[in-house]
């Protein structure tokens, strides 16, 4: 029943469990939770865990910081511009979004700041958004 500690935890996804809801925060508020390789590995790995899980009964998809996902990683993007490293990562990014649709627990997004590119695409792949005011 632990609440995710963002500030404290260098992981890039925080897991929280509570009464059988889980909430995964994307944890790179610095870079306002871009979706680079890691990011897309460790909740990919999250997923991937929980679907099996019997106790968690719904996912919630948080972001650390101000924004809740600017999209791809530009920076990441842009210092490997060759033709595998673009297939690897959109082939990655695709196999987690689908894994969103496909785990048998519904998954709530919880949009708190930006939400833009591939991040407004991971807001799309969830079962139901839940945005803030503030919320773009």
């Amino acid at each position: 029943m632990s609440a995710p500690n963002p500030q404290d935890d260098q992981a890039y996804v925080v897991r929280s469990d509570c009464a059988g809801v889980t909430t995964l925060t994307l944890n790179r508020p610095q870079q306002f939770n871009s979706l680079s390789q890691a990011m897309i590995a460790a909740l990919q790995e999250q997923l991937d865990e929980l679907a099996d899980d019997p106790l968690v009964r719904v996912v919630v998809i948080a972001g650390a910081g101000k924004a809740f996902c600017a999209g791809h990683d530009l920076k990441e993007m842009r210092a490997s511009r060759n033709k595998a490293f673009m297939q690897q990562l959109f082939g990655q990014c695709a196999r987690m979004m689908m894994t969103l649709t496909r785990i048998p627990q519904p998954v709530i997004a919880r949009v708190h700041g930006i939400a833009t590119a591939a991040g407004c695409q991971l807001v799309s792949m969830c079962d139901l958004a839940v945005a803030a005011d503030v919320a773009r």
